[in-house]
């Protein structure tokens, strides 16, 4: 392995055509130019220079060094440069995965602000689901990963994983415009117990059926969907009712479905996860430090 600093100052000595020179060029003693290319001869393991008289001449291990050196040194600045970049926030490229409605709600405000702030920052976008999403971060394929849990279904989060709390999303109830119960600011989920259900992902549907049976029943679910839009057309359409997350409501809002809070009261954690070292890269904190702005001013917290 060669010593960078050696590499450059052997390209001095050929450009300059002396080891007085380079010396003049970078500022060192003389002695201290012999040292130097002493030891990068010692590690390429023969002579470098040859003398001709008063001057140098190149070894042929030294005219092919020469014909490395510029291009070792150009590659060695254009990385140095793209560390700083990278160290002082300039630069850098994040994968964030993240279910439908955060890739709809919180990465497009999270993306605005980063473009304003610190525009050499880039977010490749995934969209997966938990525990699935939780699992290409484990696996290397995600820098960051939203995900979102319910009170009482106890997920396994891998060790190596950090979860950082973003906001709770307050659960709802999708109804037909004209249900007898719409017109309550909020609706027991009792008085729910004998309507048609439409439920949604295999996570929520789970959910859906531990927050009845908490209640005493079992919901009649008649379709079952991942399509948060498809969800609200089947209730309009009088096909059932829905437990859907707020966060949903704000940005599907079907003219013929009213959302109601349910009672008693029930809320999803919405958290972000990392690797535990990714939280020393510059670029991935900075994307968590706007996710978290970004959170915090949604009404579901």
């Amino acid at each position: 392995m060669f010593d960078s600093r050696h590499i450059k100052t052997f390209h001095e000595v050929v450009r300059t055509g002396s080891y007085s020179a380079a010396a003049r060029a970078l500022g060192y003693t003389q002695p201290a130019i012999t040292q130097q290319m002493k030891a990068l001869e010692r590690d390429v393991g023969t002579p470098l220079f040859i003398r001709a008289g008063r001057g140098l001449r190149l070894s042929e291990a030294g005219e092919a060094l020469s014909r490395h050196a510029a291009a070792i040194l150009g590659s060695m600045s254009a990385a140095e440069e793209q560390i700083h970049a990278l160290t002082r926030l300039r630069a850098g490229r994040v994968r964030v995965c993240a279910f439908p409605s955060a890739n709809t709600i919180l990465i497009p405000e999270t993306m605005a602000r980063l473009a304003a702030g610190h525009p050499g920052i880039h977010v490749d976008l995934l969209g997966d689901k938990p525990p699935e999403s939780l699992q290409r971060l484990v696996r290397g394929e995600c820098d960051i990963t939203l995900a979102f849990t319910y009170p009482g279904l106890h997920d396994h989060v891998p060790d190596e994983l950090v979860e950082i709390p973003l906001l709770e999303d307050q659960l709802t109830v999708l109804l037909p415009a004209g249900h007898p119960l719409a017109r309550r600011r909020a609706v027991q989920l009792t008085d729910l117990a004998q309507e048609r259900w439409i439920a949604g992902c295999l996570r929520c549907r789970t959910n859906l059926l531990h927050e009845c049976g908490e209640q005493g029943f079992a919901p009649d679910i008649v379709f079952t969907t991942d399509d948060g839009l498809a969800v609200q057309a089947m209730v309009a359409a009088g096909l059932g009712v829905a437990m859907v997350p707020a966060l949903v409501l704000s940005f599907l809002c079907h003219p013929r479905v009213s959302g109601r809070p349910l009672q008693p009261a029930s809320r999803r954690q919405i958290s972000a996860y990392v690797l535990r070292e990714h939280l020393r890269i510059p670029a991935t904190t900075q994307v968590l430090a706007e996710l978290k702005t970004v959170a915090s001013h949604k009404t579901g917290c």
